[in-house]
């Protein structure tokens, strides 16, 4: 697999995917100044013709960067789970998305392109998450969750059951939402308030 990315959440894919047993044929980076990741030449900036017949993972933690890099890339794209992630067989997992070490992904839930699952979160029974989301740490889904496009839900927080958040929306660290969130709306606290 190819990694577009060589930051702090590109070492935890590139860790994720060789704990499955993969193999790294190249890491990019737009930043020319990082030279290694994990002890791991970084090959500088995306090269499109190269390696045409490997999939690529694009390892970068900004949602928005990540929508950015999709859409100029040529490879077809990869996921990776973790070995121990407790995935459903009936859940769904599109194209891109990774799914971190301990993350867990329930009966009929449906993960869009590009997302990533990060490490212990647990995506419950019926949720639907968009494309380029971010479900950090830690966070719990309940049931029937329904997640827009774009959107970075913080560390620890907790979605209860049948709450939609709308695209684009910030939802910060350990918050607990109760309620349906506006797109593009920043929500915090316990419960969770949208700020103006």
């Amino acid at each position: 697999m190819i990694f577009y990315g060589a930051g702090g959440h590109a070492k935890v894919a590139i860790e994720a995917w060789m704990a499955s047993g993969g193999k790294i044929t190249a890491v990019y980076d737009d930043n020319d100044s990082i030279k290694t990741i994990l002890g791991k030449n970084v090959d500088g900036r995306y090269q499109q013709g190269k390696f045409p017949d490997e999939t690529l993972l694009i390892a970068v933690g900004n949602n928005k960067i990540r929508k950015e890099i999709a859409g100029k890339v040529s490879h077809r794209f990869g996921s990776i789970i973790h070995p121990s992630t407790t995935i459903s067989p009936s859940a769904k997992i599109d194209e891109g998305t990774v799914v971190m070490a301990g993350g867990i992904v329930q009966a009929e839930a449906i993960i869009g392109k590009h997302a990533i699952i990060n490490t212990m979160a647990s995506v419950d029974h019926d949720c639907s998450i968009g494309d380029y989301v971010h479900i950090a740490p830690g966070v719990v889904l309940c049931g029937d969750v329904r997640i827009g496009e774009g959107v970075l839900i913080g560390a620890g927080s907790v979605v209860l059951p049948g709450v939609s958040v709308g695209k684009w929306a910030v939802i910060g660290a350990g918050s607990v939402v109760t309620k349906d969130i506006p797109e593009f709306a920043v929500a915090v606290g316990v419960p969770s308030k949208t700020r103006s």
